[in-house]
């Protein structure tokens, strides 16, 4: 496990393959949570310091396992925290194990000494400390992780200088020491399935996604801190969203174990700086630069202070871009907003005037369809009374006929007595009031609700009702003909057998007890419904 945790943090190996991995925008969302829960999670380590620190206080002084545990655990805590307080516990180790004589835990305590010296950036004096360690003598433990020490030393020179001629020589130098790593301490099982990250993809299994190997750093429920530093070595072997992946997994962990010397919170910056998520690359650059100042790491400082202002610049033209942008869709706006407003007052002119000519064609509609149905009415009236009329004529032939053929028959007979006898038989006020009940007949057939419409329009006291053996009486008699359309004094005396002058007697008493203006009367009683019996 050892060389998973300390191995070439450093190395910039990558491999082609870029793609979307939808678990990098919840855990982005997940750090920037934990940034803000950061204060907690530092105040829990300085209590857990402070505890160590008070037993320290109480810890014989010649029990040296005592002492030197509660200094490695004191140590464990700044180690990755705080590299002045991380230092001084070091010292202390390395003085009681001189002091004690415990030469494996001297040698131990040196290289411990030397990782801490290489995380802040004092990369000469990291040196010092393995040159005055002879590797020949170490068990194989122990020469593991010098060789690992050395391997990171180099590295991390090669990539300060960041110079493709020096830091060549750095690289392979480092390299070797890797390999002859692994060969004293062959990797076990999860190192090696982590290894296979970072084989060529025409080599990798087709399962061998980057959700595969987070499951793999979830599933063995590992440190935080461990986590973080096996999740920032993956992320070598990725690009994009997927290193994305690995870095945000590594940051949050970092964040969760107050970890201050860590890579991955400025990863993580350079990757959104590079997919041009500016602001959130910003956020995590600052917070790689506090970490680095708190902790005391010289060299990650430098790498950050060099990034900053690309990204605050970045920041700076994006703001002005989308104050431009602003503008310009303002002006757009108002533009747009002056272009609609005379629009919208030109068309509320055509609606107005579309309304307008809606409306007199409603108008002009519902006259039509007045005349249509008054024309259809005077229509139907018409063929009710010409089929009356000629029914009536026909009865009135057939009548004179008949009495034509038996008062010849009866005078060629000599019979002079019966055909005075017959013809006095003849009753004519009796046939006019069969014409009558007739007529009557046929127009409440058309208008049955003439009789209550035309009493409507009287006083109670003034209406007039046909008697029981009536149909209709004189005076409804004269206002039904004028419904039917018969508007002239002279026509309707001579229907009805009266004078002129009865006739406008009887229509200016009627009108003189209406309910209404007596010049509205007769078009209210032309108003009366006629009713289709055939449509009906």
């Amino acid at each position: 496990m050892n060389k998973i945790l300390f191995a070439s943090l450093f190395l910039l190996t990558s491999f082609n393959g870029y793609s979307q991995n939808p678990k990098s925008d919840s855990l982005l969302t997940i750090l920037k949570s934990e940034l803000a829960r950061e204060n907690l999670y530092d105040q829990n380590k300085e209590k857990r310091i402070n505890l160590l620190r008070f037993q320290l206080l109480h810890t014989d002084s010649t029990n040296f396992n005592a002492q030197f545990d509660l200094y490695s655990k004191i140590f464990e805590e700044y180690e990755s925290f705080k590299f002045d307080s991380a230092f001084v516990y070091i010292k202390r180790m390395i003085d009681i194990s001189e002091k004690f004589k415990k030469k494996d835990i001297l040698i131990r305590s040196k290289m411990m000494l030397g990782s801490t010296l290489l995380n802040s950036g004092f990369y000469k004096e990291a040196f010092d400390i393995t040159r005055e360690i002879d590797a020949r003598e170490l068990s194989n433990s122990l020469k593991t992780d010098y060789l690992f020490l050395r391997a990171r030393l180099n590295a991390g020179i090669a990539a300060y200088d960041n110079d493709a001629y020096f830091s060549r020589s750095y690289y392979k130098q480092s390299e070797e020491d890797f390999k002859n790593a692994e060969i004293v301490t062959p990797a076990n099982d999860f190192e090696r399935t982590i290894n296979l990250a970072f084989l060529a993809d025409s080599v990798k299994h087709k399962n061998l996604t980057p959700d595969f190997f987070y499951n793999i750093i979830i599933q063995h429920h590992l440190p935080e801190h461990n986590i973080a530093m096996v999740a920032t070595r993956i992320s070598y072997a990725y690009t994009g969203h997927d290193r994305i992946l690995f870095l945000t997994l590594a940051a949050i962990n970092d964040i969760r174990s107050s970890t201050k010397e860590t890579l991955a919170i400025f990863l993580l910056g350079q990757e959104m700086f590079k997919l041009g998520k500016t602001s959130d690359a910003y956020i995590f650059m600052q917070e790689a630069s506090r970490n680095a100042r708190l902790y005391g790491a010289r060299n990650h400082a430098v790498q950050i202070e060099s990034m900053l202002p690309l990204i605050a610049g970045k920041m700076i033209d994006e703001k002005q871009h989308e104050k431009d942008k602003l503008l310009i869709g303002f002006l757009t706006f108002l533009i747009v907003a002056v272009i609609l407003f005379f629009m919208l007052v030109i068309y509320r002119r055509q609606i107005l005037r579309i309304k307008a000519n809606e409306l007199m064609i409603k108008i002009k509609n519902n006259e039509l369809e007045s005349v249509n149905g008054k024309l259809w009415e005077s229509s139907k009236i018409k063929e009710e009374l010409i089929g009356l009329f000629f029914k009536t004529c026909s009865s009135y032939i057939e009548t004179l006929d008949r009495i034509k053929h038996k008062t010849l028959h009866n005078i060629k007979l000599g019979k002079y007595k019966d055909v005075n006898l017959f013809l006095n038989n003849v009753h004519i006020e009796e046939e006019k009031g069969n014409l009558y009940n007739m007529l009557d007949t046929v127009f409440l057939t058309m208008f049955p609700n003439f009789i209550a419409s035309f009493n409507a329009l009287l006083k109670k006291e003034d209406q007039i009702w046909p008697k029981s053996d009536e149909t209709l009486n004189a005076t409804l008699r004269i206002f039904a003909l004028i419904r039917l359309g018969i508007n002239e004094h002279e026509a309707i005396a001579q229907i009805l057998d009266y004078s002129v002058s009865t006739i406008y007697t009887y229509k200016m008493r009627i009108k003189s007890r209406a309910l209404v203006p007596a010049n509205d009367f007769e078009q209210r009683i032309m108003e009366i419904k006629f009713i289709d019996i055939n449509h009906h």
